[in-house]
């Protein structure tokens, strides 16, 4: 059963998981924890430090090894079982990555419905997507698999002998960029989206911006951005 829930989240979890964050940011109301603004800005920086730990985990991941996130027509795939540079200490280090920048999120909106619906949601999800993963690398990969699975946890991360792991690998720095820049951009363009609606929903506009500010920013961000796609597009930066 949740391998059949997993593979049905794995083909439109990027519906699935925009869609929730962005009923749960309507509908939500954000608050002050306990009532004040100084535990407010706690809960900002815990928010941001969680998240980037969580993208830096991602671009660590990908900077050493990479497999097909995608999958092969939106379906799990995978040509290979990668065992080297991280996952040689955690076999979903980028689902674990999305789980911090979610919890990172949901501290700076801090909205009850972030807390009781996104949070659980995307748990749930990772948790089916991952077990309709295993049984497809189990009958891919065999006992290479299984064997694999006793030497690795599935979630939590464990750091010894890292310097053994990437032993004469090389951080594919242009990989990096190529790959996560959408993460990257998207991750900073949700932060500022959603503390600009959480002080307007406790200060309402007040809380806002000049247009100029707005302008300026959004054009940083946007030029930044294409920047980078337009490096992709043409070549210039190949993974």
């Amino acid at each position: 059963m949740m391998v059949a829930i997993g593979n049905f989240l794995f083909r439109y979890r990027n519906l699935l998981g925009p869609l929730v964050f962005f009923l749960a940011l309507v509908f939500g109301q954000p608050r002050y924890p306990l009532g004040s603004p100084e535990l407010n800005v706690v809960f900002d920086l815990a928010g941001v430090v969680i998240a980037y730990t969580g993208l830096g985990l991602r671009i660590l991941t990908i900077g050493y090894e990479y497999i097909e996130r995608g999958g092969k027509h939106r379906q799990v795939y995978a040509s290979k079982l990668v065992q080297g540079g991280v996952f040689a200490h955690c076999r979903n280090p980028l689902y674990v990555g999305n789980l911090l920048i979610a919890l990172g999120l949901a501290l700076v909106i801090h909205s009850a419905l972030f807390y009781l619906l996104v949070l659980p949601f995307i748990a749930f999800t990772y948790v089916a997507i991952v077990a309709a993963e295993e049984a497809f690398l189990a009958r891919k990969f065999g006992d290479e698999y299984r064997d694999y699975c006793r030497h690795v946890n599935r979630w939590w991360p464990n750091w010894a002998n890292w310097a053994d792991s990437i032993r004469g690998m090389q951080f594919n720095w242009k990989r990096v960029v190529v790959k996560e820049y959408n993460t990257a951009f998207l991750l900073i363009l949700a932060f500022a989206l959603m503390k600009l609606w959480s002080e307007y929903q406790l200060i309402g506009s007040d809380a806002l911006p000049s247009v100029r500010q707005l302008i300026g920013g959004i054009g940083v961000w946007l030029g930044l951005y294409l920047l980078v796609r337009s490096l992709k597009k043409y070549g210039v930066l190949k993974a």
